[in-house]
């Protein structure tokens, strides 16, 4: 029997000896690899921190101590540890357990997350109130080197410093987030990492040290003044003892009895203390060694040799995008491409490649990007933003303040817009269209399809002023260029004529829209499709004479209702004194969990099934009755 399965909390931990830790660290690597090789997740960052939680939670006394990850891309073998074993196998599915930290899953959660760089505040958070309400507990707050060097992890530690609660924060060091850590704390840690001679002259010292007569051995154990004098003579800086804390580190991050010494001074020192351990990503696993950041989030993989199972064939939206950004920065020298740390993912790995000198990724920082483009774009160059919708919620003072507020021409290449699927409720890009919508002249553009994309791109780059054009995660549709009309800034796209309803989508709902027409047309009812493709400025003009024509508009979108497009075509209706005319919409009401996107689609109503029930139900013609949604979506 493993040992694995006898562990069913973080007691039961505390009275292994030091082979049968090890030992279960080694089931801990195989069960991950196992369920991740079918269900897909973040691999790489879990393999790194096995040891680390197995010691936090030997250290610590959970849930009454707090331990709170950030982001959570490395939660899988805490959730092992606390009593989640068995539904392990359901990581990442359906109505499964989820790949992220979550409040509502287990009291061990003791902070929810899906974003960088929020555990240290959440941390000082939970320290304030307990101080202010008397009670004894520990906090340790885990967060990644790449992670840290966030504007927002340097606001919260900076806070801290000047507190002097007791709070631990435990740096886990394996020089890379997602991509490369890019950066000047990346470089000053590295120098920590590997300061040349460090430990030969601090073993050097303490013997000299031992030798001086009658007190020689007293100074020799003064080692936490001689490590610190050592390693800033070695390094000159002291930047977390600068702001205020005791720094204790670096220290190997798979040697799990190291790791509890360490973790246990921490917690006697008390205020505030950081420790430093160094880990590798993807440790324990070959194909994850060597290529950490395609295992950092993968689909389902042979195990055997780590190949990805995922089909091939149609391109997906980001590599149609990757692809069209490169052809025109190869006609003009001006186009720039920026990431927050995300260069694989956004599909800009390529125009690196090919222009080192334009391409910048500044790390886990999308408010900087954002500013840092205006920066770009006043000074000659013709910047694009490449980033995904849930971190664009991040920067959105900066999109609205400092681009377009001011008219400047940054381009916001918005990816995962839409349902993500199993990442589920922290990443799905479902509230983009109403913070964009609300931004007086952005022009938003949105592509039914990977052509439309490529044209959108290439339109984009020429518009004088700032513009989004959003797009969602996965393949395209296959479809060919000479089946996709051309673009005129502004004009929706009437796909269908219809005289009985007029289905209007956006992106991806469009071809559920075409979809749900042909099945109402085989039951005699006649509806028409408008691809809305340009959400600002909206096409009133085709609002207006498809509501006049059938009487009745349903809006279709892969948003949450509030703010989104169904709300911008009922403004039109209500500007335009439209009387008589119906409109329902379609879309989220509220946040989705986590599953596969088809799934989740018919689970909320954005579906054909649920169009075409909702059409017939009270269509003149139709004949279906009890509609599945209501005008405010699925009921």
């Amino acid at each position: 029997m493993r040992l694995l399965d006898q562990v069913d909390s973080p007691q039961d931990l505390k009275g292994l000896s030091a082979e049968e830790v090890q030992q279960l660290a080694e089931e801990i690597r195989d069960e991950m690899i196992s369920v991740v090789s079918k269900n897909g997740g973040h691999l790489a960052s879990n393999l790194g921190v096995v040891e680390l939680t197995i010691a936090l939670h030997r250290v610590f006394d959970a849930p009454h101590d707090k331990i709170i990850w950030d982001v959570g891309h490395q939660c899988y073998v805490h959730k092992l540890l606390t009593g989640r074993r068995e539904a392990f196998a359901s990581l990442r599915c359906h109505n499964g357990m989820s790949g992220f930290p979550r409040l509502e899953e287990s009291d061990y959660d003791a902070f929810g997350a899906g974003h960088s760089s929020t555990s240290i505040s959440a941390a000082v958070g939970y320290a304030q109130a307990r101080d202010l309400m008397g009670e004894n507990y520990a906090v340790a707050a885990v967060i990644g080197d790449g992670s840290i060097g966030s504007g927002m992890a340097y606001e919260a530690l900076n806070h801290a410093g000047c507190l002097d609660s007791d709070l631990i924060v435990v740096l886990n060091d394996n020089e890379m987030s997602i991509s490369k850590n890019v950066g000047a704390m990346a470089s000053y840690l590295n120098r920590i990492r590997t300061a040349p001679g460090y430990k030969r002259r601090k073993k050097a010292v303490k013997n000299r040290l031992s030798r001086i007569p009658v007190i020689g051995k007293a100074l020799a154990s003064m080692t936490k003044k001689i490590k610190d004098g050592i390693k800033f003579w070695i390094l000159g800086e002291r930047l977390f003892e600068e702001l205020g804390f005791t720094y204790l580190g670096p220290v190997n991050g798979h040697d799990i009895l190291g790791l509890e010494e360490l973790l246990g001074r921490a917690r006697q020192r008390g205020g505030p203390v950081l420790v430093h351990i160094t880990t590798q990503k993807g440790k324990g696993y070959e194909p994850a060694e060597r290529n950490p950041d395609i295992f950092h989030g993968i689909g389902p993989f042979d195990r055997s040799n780590g190949a990805a199972t995922a089909k091939k064939g149609v391109p997906t939206y980001t590599q149609v995008f990757g692809q069209t950004l490169c052809e025109v920065a190869k006609e003009d020298d001006r186009i720039v491409a920026i990431t927050a740390a995300m260069c694989g993912g956004t599909g800009l790995d390529e125009f690196k490649r090919l222009f080192p000198k334009r391409f910048f990724d500044v790390g886990i920082a999308e408010p900087h990007a954002v500013t840092f483009a205006a920066g770009l774009a006043l000074g000659g160059m013709k910047p694009v933003v490449a980033i995904y919708s849930t971190f664009c919620q991040r920067a959105f003072d900066q999109i609205l303040h400092d681009v377009c507020l001011q008219r400047i021409p940054v381009v916001f290449a918005v990816d995962r817009a839409g349902l993500v699927g199993e990442d589920g409720c922290t990443h799905h890009g479902i509230f983009d269209i109403g913070f964009f919508r609300m931004i007086p002249e952005l022009p938003i553009l949105v592509p039914a399809n990977e052509i439309e994309l490529a044209q959108m791109m290439r339109l984009a780059m020429e518009m004088d002023g700032p513009v989004v054009v959003r797009y969602p995660r996965g393949q395209g549709l296959g479809v060919k260029e000479e089946d996709v009309r051309s673009l005129e800034v502004g004009r929706a796209e009437l796909c269908r004529k219809g005289t009985d309803v007029t289905l209007i989508g956006v992106g991806t709902t469009v071809a559920l829209c075409r979809r749900a027409a042909d099945e109402l047309a085989r039951g005699g009812i006649s509806a028409g499709v408008v691809n809305v493709r340009f959400l600002n400025p909206l096409d009133k003009d085709m609002i207006v004479a498809q509501a006049k024509l059938t009487g009745r508009l349903l809006t279709v979108e892969d948003h949450v209702l509030m703010a989104g497009m169904g709300s911008a075509v009922a403004e039109v209706v209500a500007d335009a004194g439209l009387v008589g005319v119906r409109l329902e919409r379609l879309g989220y009401r509220g946040f989705v969990q986590h599953g596969p996107t088809n799934v989740l689609q018919q689970d909320e109503g954005v579906c054909v099934e649920n169009i075409v029930r909702l059409c017939a139900s009270e269509t003149r013609r139709g004949t279906i009755p009890d509609p599945v949604c209501s005008s405010e979506g699925h009921g």
